[in-house]
């Protein structure tokens, strides 16, 4: 049987407070001492220290999984599903480990985008420098010739980008299920241009720099010795401070900061920025929009904010699952009614494919999808 490090630190306290816990009033402030120690123990720190390294393979076949004939993520040598206990009782490692895997899936359906759906990766904004940070969308080589019908696909939020409805569903299912290729594939096939947003790519992460501490000699008029003194006993503080925090956080990962991608720092600003700089210039007579989860509260902003423009080019909605809100959102009233017309929310129901389902907003039908729209 494994102990682990963390059990083996805090068993004497907890031992402790039992036998003080049997004595008599006079031991109440020693429980009260006890109790502020048990207090100021980081349990998440302790735990980083029964954890193997943080340092995962950046490819499947460094994480020994492929994709099968079937869309199916399989282990490589035993044929299994992908397993995220992948070691026990290290939740968070096991985490770490499925969000890395994760990001690899990423990539590798932007490749799927690229390769096996011919879209092109258009990057945005169209006039950033080369400094700045950048996001990009998909888009078919028609997109914007196509002088008669163009498809727009908005996932929802969290971790998935462009291409994916969920990774959940990538992972533990198949790719048909939780990418949006089968919908781009259909598309094309009937003559459909197709653009792909990306609305959670807002901003990219860089390593936040080190302030510099500034020396005591740098400006004191204090003599020299004393001043050499007091550098020494500094850089004494800093090498124990450095040696406990290294002890106390052994896993600490990078501190990182957001540099938010210009007028696109927000789903709701993608939308927008996207139809100004390409759906809006498109030939399509007929714009068609299939939008799960967030993605529909991001077209209702783009409808409010590009309300003429949009009824004038937009033929139909498909809804997944959205959790916009009329009233939240200030949409005016003929904005609501628009989406009565031409919007149609498919939701998570039991009920057979199609069937009315009660709202209670003054907006788009909702009708039943006849199983779980989770993506």
């Amino acid at each position: 049987m494994s102990v682990s490090l963390s059990s083996l630190i805090l068993l004497p306290i907890w031992i402790s407070m039992a036998q003080i816990q049997q004595g008599g009033p006079d031991e109440k402030e020693k429980t009260t001492a006890l109790k502020d120690l048990l207090s100021r123990i980081d349990l998440d720190e302790l735990m980083k220290k029964d954890e193997p390294p943080l340092d995962f393979p950046d490819t499947l076949e460094g994480f020994e999984y492929a994709f099968n004939e079937k869309g199916q993520l399989r282990h490589i040598k035993t044929g299994e599903p992908f397993v995220f206990n992948y070691r026990e009782d290290l939740h968070r490692w096991n985490q770490k480990r499925y969000e890395a895997l994760g990001e690899i899936i990423t990539k590798y359906v932007y490749e799927l985008l690229e390769k096996d759906c011919n879209l092109k990766k258009i990057s945005i904004p169209v006039d950033a420098t080369e400094s700045e940070p950048k996001s990009f969308i998909f888009m078919s080589e028609d997109a914007l010739t196509n002088p008669q019908k163009l498809m727009v696909l908005i996932h929802g939020s969290g971790v998935v980008r462009a291409g994916q409805w969920a990774r959940r569903l990538i992972i533990n299912e198949d790719l048909d299920s939780g990418t949006q290729i089968p919908f781009i594939k259909r598309a094309m096939d009937e003559g459909y241009g197709v653009i792909v947003l990306n609305p959670n790519e807002n901003y990219i992460e860089v390593e936040k720099p080190k302030i510099p501490v500034q020396s005591s000699s740098d400006s004191s008029d204090e003599p020299a010795e004393k001043r050499e003194r007091k550098d020494k006993v500094s850089k004494e503080t800093k090498k124990r401070r450095d040696f406990y925090e290294k002890y106390r956080n052994p896993q600490r990962e990078k501190e990182m900061m957001q540099l938010y991608i210009r007028e696109n720092g927000s789903p709701e600003e993608h939308a927008v920025y996207v139809w100004d700089h390409f759906i809006a210039q498109s030939a399509a007579e007929k714009v068609f929009f299939v939008a799960h989860s967030y993605g529909g509260l991001a077209f209702v902003e783009l409808m409010i904010q590009r309300e003429a423009d949009v009824k004038s080019k937009v033929t139909a909605v498909a809804l997944t699952d959205s959790v916009h809100n009329v009233w939240h959102q200030e949409a005016g009233k003929t904005v609501r009614e628009w989406m009565r017309e031409n919007c149609c929310n498919w939701v998570s129901s039991s009920e057979p494919l199609d069937t009315s389902v009660e709202s209670m907003l003054p907006d788009c039908p909702r009708v039943s999808a006849a199983c779980s729209t989770e993506m």
